[in-house]
C-alpha cells in the first residue's frame, strides 16, 4: 500500500492519467451523443490534459503542491472545448486544496478532490448533472466518507474509482438523452480513464501494461496521426492538412476506371506524406497530409461518392502544441492604443473573409472538429494594444474556453455568448465604435436572440434521437442545435432545415455555402424561398466551410 504520495509520485500519476485517457480517447469521442463532426470530447479532454503534462515537466520541484500547481496551470491554458474547461477547473481546485503540503495521503487526497468539484461547480453557470461534474462529485464525497476509515492514499484512490465508475453507470439515468441514444456520459467516462492511470502510476505500473483492442478499419486511417511532425517549427510543415477521406465505390465509375489500391496509393503520393489506403469491397479509406486537400478528394471520387471528409489544419495545431511555449504571452505590440479590437472564431476561408469584411480585426481558425486552446485565445487577445476587446466564438463548445481565457488577461476582455456563425455576424453588425463599450455589450448580446441558425452536415455515425433514425453519412439539417431531418437528399434538407427557420417575421434569410455544396441546391433553395416567401431576401456567401455544406440565417 502507498501512504503518502510526494511531488515526483503525483508527478507519474499525473503523467500516467494523461496517457490512460489519450489511449482511450476515441472510445471517448464515440460517446458523444449527437452524430455530427465536432470538437469531440475525448480529443479535447486529451488535448488539455497532454499541456498539463508538458507544463509539470517543466520544473524540478520535489512538493506535491508545486507539482499540482504547474499541472493546474498547463491545463488552464490548453483547455478545448467545454470538457477540457471543466477538466482544467477540477485540478485548479484540486491544486488549491494542496497549497504547500510537500506530500499528500489519503485525507489531503479527499480534500483536493473535494475542492476540484467546488471551483469546477462555481465555473460553470448552469451546472448539469448526468456529466462529468456530477461523477466527479460523486467520487470526491464517496473520498470525504471513506477517509475516516481509509487515510491511505491508494486504498482511497481505489475508493474513488470505484464510485466514479458507479456514478458513470447512473448518468443516463439524469440526463434521459444518454438513455435514448444508449450511452453514458463521454466527460465522465474521460475523468475515469485519468483516475485509472493515476491508480496505475501510484502501483508502480504503467497504461503499458494494460490490454488494448486492435483498431478497426473505421480506426486505422486515424490512428497514425499527428506525432509525425513533433520537432518542426509549425512554418515548417510543408504538407499543412491532415485529410482523411472516406469513398464508397460506384459500380458505373469504377467500371470505367478501374480501381487498383497500388496504383491508387501511388498516386496519391504525390500529393503528400503520412499516407494509408485502407480498402474493402464497398469503402476506401484515406489519410494523408496534404497541402492541397482538393486534389485528394478529386482523385477519390473517381471511384465513387465521398462519405466522410475531415480536413484539420496541423500548422495551427502544432502552434498550440509547441514545445516553444514557455507559459510567458507576447506582449501587444506597441503604437497607439484604440478603443475596440474584435476577435471572432470561424472555420473556412470564405467565412473568415466576411468576418473581416464587416471589421473583425481577427480571426481565429476553429470551430466545430478544432477547438482552439485557451492558450491560443489569449495570444490572439495580448497582440492588439486595445481598451477593450470583443471575443465572439462562434460555437457553444468555445463558449467557456473563451470566458477562461478572458479570466487569464489583465485587459478588459467581454465575451459575447454566439454559438452559430449567425449569431456571431448578428453581435458584430450590432457593434458601434461609437458608442461605449457597455452598451456594445448590450446590444451585441441582444442581437443574438434575434437571428435563428441552421446547419447541413452528414451523421458520423447510426444512432437514435428524439424519435428520429439516423444512419452514419445521412445528411441532417439542425436549427439551434436541434435535428429537424435526417436521411433526406441534399436538396430536401436544406428546404426542410430554412423551412423551420423562417417565420412571419423573417426578413432575411442568409445562405453560407460550403466546400460541400452543391450550386444545383443552393439555387433551387433561393427559387423556393422566392417562390413561397415572397417577402424574404436572400443573400448568399460562399463560405468554404469544411464538412458543413450550408449554414443558414434566418433574421
Amino acid at each position: 500500500m502507498s501512504n503518502k504520495i510526494d511531488g515526483q509520485m503525483l508527478l507519474a500519476m499525473f503523467t500516467e492519467g494523461a496517457a490512460s485517457l489519450e489511449k482511450h480517447a476515441k472510445r471517448v469521442d464515440a460517446l458523444n451523443v449527437f452524430p455530427v463532426p465536432d470538437g469531440d470530447t475525448g480529443t479535447n479532454m486529451s488535448l488539455t490534459i497532454r499541456s498539463g503534462v508538458k507544463e509539470m515537466n517543466q520544473g524540478n520541484s520535489a512538493s506535491a503542491s508545486e507539482v499540482a500547481k504547474r499541472f493546474s496551470k498547463g491545463l488552464l491554458m490548453g483547455a478545448r472545448g467545454n470538457s477540457g474547461v471543466i477538466l482544467s477547473q477540477l485540478f485548479r481546485g484540486f491544486a488549491k486544496g494542496i497549497e504547500q503540503k510537500q506530500e499528500l495521503d489519503g485525507t489531503h487526497l479527499a480534500e483536493a478532490l473535494d475542492a476540484g468539484v467546488e471551483t469546477a461547480y462555481k465555473a460553470v453557470m448552469k451546472p448539469v448533472e448526468g456529466t462529468i461534474l456530477t461523477v466527479a462529485k460523486d467520487a470526491a464525497a464517496a473520498a470525504k466518507k471513506a477517509v475516516k476509515k481509509h487515510r491511505d492514499a491508494e486504498e482511497l484512490l481505489a475508493i474513488v474509482i470505484e464510485e466514479a465508475k458507479a456514478s458513470l453507470k447512473r448518468t443516463p439515468d439524469l440526463l434521459p438523452v444518454l438513455k435514448e441514444v444508449g450511452v453514458v456520459d463521454s466527460g465522465g467516462q474521460g475523468l475515469v480513464y485519468i483516475y485509472e492511470g493515476m491508480m496505475a502510476a501510484l502501483r508502480g505500473e504503467t497504461t503499458d501494461d494494460y490490454a488494448t483492442e486492435q483498431p478497426t478499419m473505421e480506426e486505422l486511417v486515424t490512428v497514425e496521426h499527428h506525432n509525425i511532425q513533433g520537432d518542426m517549427a509549425a512554418e515548417d510543415i510543408e504538407f499543412g492538412y491532415c485529410t482523411e477521406v472516406m469513398i464508397r465505390f460506384d459500380d458505373e465509375k469504377v467500371k470505367k476506371n478501374p480501381y487498383v489500391e497500388d496504383d491508387f496509393r501511388n498516386t496519391l503520393s504525390q500529393y503528400g506524406d503520412s499516407l494509408l489506403v485502407v480498402s474493402d469491397e464497398d469503402l476506401i479509406k484515406i489519410h494523408i497530409h496534404a497541402e492541397h486537400p482538393g486534389f485528394v478528394m478529386n482523385e477519390a471520387q473517381k471511384y465513387g461518392d465521398l462519405t466522410h471528409v475531415k480536413v484539420d489544419n496541423m500548422r495551427d495545431q502544432h502552434a498550440a502544441l509547441s514545445n516553444d511555449y514557455d507559459g510567458h504571452i507576447p506582449a501587444a505590440a506597441p503604437g497607439e492604443q484604440k478603443d475596440f479590437a474584435l476577435i471572432t472564431v470561424a472555420m473556412g476561408s470564405g467565412v473568415s473573409e466576411l468576418f473581416k469584411s464587416i471589421g473583425v480585426d481577427e480571426v481565429i481558425e476553429g470551430g466545430q472538429t478544432m477547438n482552439p486552446s485557451t492558450e491560443q485565445l489569449t495570444r490572439s487577445i495580448e497582440r492588439f494594444n486595445a481598451k477593450h476587446i470583443f471575443l465572439i466564438p462562434n460555437n457553444s463548445n468555445i463558449i467557456m474556453t473563451a470566458e477562461q481565457a478572458a479570466e487569464v488577461s489583465d485587459k478588459d476582455v467581454r465575451v459575447i455568448p454566439t454559438k452559430s456563425v449567425p449569431q456571431g455576424l448578428s453581435a458584430l453588425f450590432a457593434f458601434n465604435g461609437m458608442q461605449d463599450v457597455d452598451q456594445n455589450q448590450e446590444e451585441m448580446t441582444d442581437s443574438i436572440q434575434h437571428v435563428r441558425s441552421g446547419q447541413v452536415t452528414t451523421s458520423i455515425r447510426d444512432t437514435s434521437i428524439e424519435g428520429i433514425d439516423i444512419k452514419k453519412d445521412d445528411y441532417m439539417g439542425l436549427v439551434e442545435n436541434k435535428i429537424v431531418s435526417a436521411g433526406d437528399p441534399l436538396n430536401e434538407t436544406l428546404v426542410k432545415v430554412t423551412e423551420k427557420m423562417i417565420d412571419e417575421d423573417t426578413e432575411m434569410v442568409t445562405i453560407i455555402s460550403g466546400e460541400d455544396a452543391e450550386q444545383s441546391c443552393t439555387d433551387a433553395l433561393i427559387k423556393h424561398i422566392e417562390s413561397h416567401h415572397p417577402d424574404v431576401e436572400t443573400e448568399v456567401h460562399e463560405g468554404k466551410q469544411p464538412l458543413y455544406h450550408y449554414i443558414i440565417a434566418a433574421e
